[in-house]
């Protein structure tokens, strides 16, 4: 059996994120999140033995465009697409190699230079991924929106029609989210709306969803340096933030069968992926002090909640207006802004989470710290379908 160590994160690195058009080309951005992750860990590039490139819309080796010009030592680069998990899929890839043994310093770097709009499929000469995906979502939720406004929007009305859920709280969410990330300088998105800001906006899904209730097309670029405790004591960098648990889920046979918009979006793999995580951490939802999630749209963090065990089913609606999800509640969930306003730039995102996450448990994060975090918590989901869920801790 390979014989398992503790895996620490040493740098990470990260962009201001931008609006497409706006911002530098995916290579510039890459490439300053990474040499942002090296000073961050005080390593050379030539201490990376592997590295993985996560990114969505590109050619074929950008991970290497990107990473070349950091340097070009004849390492394994390993390109990266699933789906708006990319960033934490290449998150997992290097730690795995780290936790395994199989080198003690792994590079995850994730970008991505977007177009404005709704998402689409690139290729249309070929079987969409999301055939099976868009069959179900037809039969359980008529709507013309865009893909993912029409699977994220019909997830948030199950959720209504089972709950009584309203729209005012998805609407909670999305202020929550504003408020956090104006103390965020590398958010898009810094001013602080109101609820009825939100819902105001225009409508996108009547009675389901406002604009300002999804998250915005971005770019930007984030990345994380992973070693091996051994490795770090060697070089005398800092073991303050480690993996403690992680877990990548994909797709079970009740994502179709069970005709349910929230399972179609990934509830049972959110379930799945957390289950894991806490079972091999001999931790629970109630010790987890800050949490980043993925809120592409304010719908998906509201089940989230549930999903992830931070509330019981159907208590979602309660633990908002409690209070349980920001600073002075339960867990300070998404204290960067999320996606909703820090913004979504899909290769980058998971990368993001955790720049965010080692800053917290650092006890570094300005005016966004969580006083006292301890245990953090990270959730990045990709439709098609891949979820994967990170537990750190400090010290």
């Amino acid at each position: 059996m390979t014989h398992i160590q503790p895996t620490i994160v040493a740098g990470v690195g990260m962009v201001a994120f931008g609006k497409p058009g706006a911002s530098d080309t995916y290579d510039i951005m890459g490439e300053a999140a990474i040499r942002e992750a090296l000073a961050d860990s005080g390593l050379d590039f030539s201490h990376i033995e592997q590295a993985y490139a996560g990114y969505v819309y590109g050619d074929s080796t950008c991970g290497q465009k990107v990473i070349y010009k950091v340097g070009m030592t004849g390492i394994p680069v390993f390109n990266v697409n699933n789906n708006c998990s990319t960033g934490s899929s290449a998150l997992f890839m290097a730690r795995q190699a780290v936790e395994s043994g199989l080198v003690d310093c792994a590079l995850a770097v994730g970008f991505e230079q977007m177009q404005p709009g709704a998402l689409g499929n690139i290729w249309q000469d070929r079987p969409s991924p999301f055939d099976a995906f868009d069959s179900e979502c037809a039969d359980l939720f008529n709507s013309e929106a865009p893909l993912a406004l029409r699977y994220f929007g019909g997830a948030g009305k199950s959720h209504m029609d089972k709950y009584g859920t309203e729209l005012s709280d998805f609407a909670q969410i999305r202020a929550k989210a504003s408020r956090h990330a104006k103390n965020n300088p590398k958010a898009l998105f810094r001013t602080e709306l109101s609820a009825g800001d939100v819902l105001q906006s225009p409508e996108m899904i009547p009675g389901v969803m406002t604009r300002l209730m999804a998250c915005p097309p971005t770019c930007g670029a984030a990345a994380a340096i992973l070693v091996s405790e051994a490795f770090a004591k060697k070089h005398g960098l800092s073991t303050g933030v480690k993996i403690i648990a992680q877990s990548m889920t994909t797709d079970t046979p009740s994502t179709f069968e069970a005709h349910d918009m929230m399972q179609l979006v990934g509830y049972d793999m959110t379930g799945e992926a957390a289950r894991q995580v806490y079972e091999k951490a001999g931790l629970g939802p109630k010790d987890i002090d800050v949490v980043e999630l993925h809120d592409c749209f304010a719908h998906n963090e509201l089940i989230t909640y549930e999903g992830l065990g931070l509330c019981g089913e159907g208590q979602a609606q309660k633990f908002i207006a409690d209070g349980d999800n920001t600073y002075g509640g339960q867990v300070v969930t998404n204290p960067s802004g999320g996606l909703l306003s820090k913004g979504h730039p899909l290769g980058a995102t998971g990368l993001a989470q955790c720049y965010e996450l080692t800053h917290q448990l650092r006890g570094t994060a300005q005016a966004r710290q969580v006083e006292g975090a301890k245990t953090a918590l990270q959730h990045n989901l990709g439709l098609g379908g891949a979820c994967v869920v990170t537990l750190y801790q400090a010290g």
